[in-house]
């Protein structure tokens, strides 16, 4: 059993990192406790094939994680919620991790309390202690991926980056409103431009970091692939397919190249 410390927050001044409450996970089988697990009930009905589908790439996952990424407004934690009820995995938010850990504090407020750099200590702090675990669908903040070492641990599993053209993150946020995005709230004019211009200039920062991932899934090849000419007419269920798709081409090339490689390393050997 492995117990990974998930960070609670410390008023005290000077204070660099969050401090305090534990998520217990066993390395074979993690199953996080009910009370920090946001994984949702019901929200897919499985048709046969869905669930073949699942239990072939639960197969090749073998246990390790799925880290999503993606700028903010793509879709990462309502796919990683259907993800998870597919596979039989937890979910988990990162920001809302350390949301949680800081007392309800919610991301916008610990920018403006305490800094962006803050956030990201504590945000990698979080990423290695889900690094440890085992089973989970991980929904990363968009900006989890400028530093290399969050790499590092998210690498102990899948990386999937969930590219979504910026019009429709916008639109997303907009709807929701730019307040609770620190990133974006400085912005003029009215929501939809605000989440626009930010996000336009956050990813040529984070563009070339995004690539980094195992897989790439783009919402523009979905719909150009089922025939739709709008983006916004796929549904969170043919995203989380593909996402399913694309892992199991992956591991399974993964799998090809070791059994090929196995025999050449005992030639090599003799």
């Amino acid at each position: 059993m492995v117990k990974s410390r998930v960070l609670k927050c410390n008023k005290n001044l000077g204070q660099r990192k969050l401090v305090g409450f534990e998520l217990s996970c066993s390395h074979k089988n993690c199953q996080a406790p009910a009370l920090e697990s946001e994984k949702s009930r019901g929200l897919v009905e499985e048709p046969s094939i869905l669930k073949k589908k699942s239990q072939d790439v639960v197969r090749y996952l073998n246990g390790r994680c799925i880290y999503l990424v993606g700028m903010m407004g793509s879709g990462k934690t309502t796919v990683g919620e259907i993800l998870s009820e597919l596979l039989g995995y937890s979910f988990f938010d990162s920001d809302k991790l350390i949301e949680k850990a800081a007392g309800g504090t919610s991301v916008a407020q610990i920018f403006e309390q305490y800094s962006e750099s803050f956030f990201r200590d504590n945000e990698s702090e979080v990423l290695k202690e889900l690094s440890l675990m085992r089973r989970l669908v991980v929904a990363t903040g968009g900006g989890a991926v400028i530093r290399p070492i969050n790499w590092k641990y998210m690498k102990q599993g899948i990386t999937v980056w969930l590219d979504v053209p910026l019009e429709v993150s916008a639109k997303r946020i907009a709807a929701r409103g730019t307040d609770s995005r620190p990133l974006l709230h400085q912005e003029s004019g009215d929501p939809y431009t605000k989440a626009l211009q930010g996000l336009s200039t956050l990813s040529k920062d984070r563009g070339e970091a995004y690539a980094n991932a195992d897989v790439r899934v783009s919402l523009e090849h979905i719909a150009e692939k089922l025939g739709y000419e709008d983006v916004g007419n796929l549904t969170r269920l043919s995203i989380a397919v593909e996402v399913l798709e694309q892992i199991e081409n992956v591991l399974q090339g993964d799998e090809e190249t070791l059994e090929i490689c196995s025999p050449l390393r005992s030639l090599s050997a003799g």
